[in-house]
């Protein structure tokens, strides 16, 4: 399955440039969408659906790749939405650490590791302070890796 904004970036580089060309790709775009192969709703469910139940991300993640493939904002924050609305987000970011074989961190070089790991997977730092205090990881080490913020445009 492709995004509408992919497969429009990929048929542009074989068509000819200029109005004919973009003609072509809107009508094969619009009978695509007839047809019920080109549906960005059903792209944006499957994926985050995948994303939370597979590869245990974190819906942050998920938001920032389904923008990142062309599918709208207001799709995109109504599917994460719904998919992850009664997740606990602590209880997936165990599931990623378990899933991806990820141990309690021994010292500061752990626990950074362990901390950029759950940032990429979509994790707030909140949660992921949470999840290391739990683990009885020092105060010290703490603060040593606090400079890791939660990345800008978070919603």
């Amino acid at each position: 399955m492709r995004t509408e904004a992919d497969l429009r970036r990929l048929m542009r580089q074989r068509v000819e440039p200029g109005d004919h060309g973009e003609e072509i790709v809107s009508a094969v775009v619009k009978r695509l969408r007839e047809y019920g192969y080109l549906d960005d709703a059903a792209f944006a469910e499957t994926y985050a659906r995948l994303r939370h139940e597979n590869e245990k991300l974190g819906a942050r993640r998920v938001r920032q790749d389904l923008k990142q493939k062309g599918v709208r904002s207001e799709l995109v924050e109504e599917t994460v939405t719904a998919r992850y609305e009664n997740t606990s987000e602590e209880a997936l970011a165990r599931e990623h650490l378990e899933r991806k074989r990820i141990a309690r961190p021994a010292n500061e070089k752990e626990t950074a590791r362990v901390v950029r790991r759950l940032v990429a997977a979509g994790f707030s730092t909140s949660t992921i302070y949470k999840i290391l205090r739990q683990w009885d990881v020092p105060d010290e080490t703490l603060a040593a890796v606090e400079h890791l913020e939660d990345e800008p445009g978070e919603n």
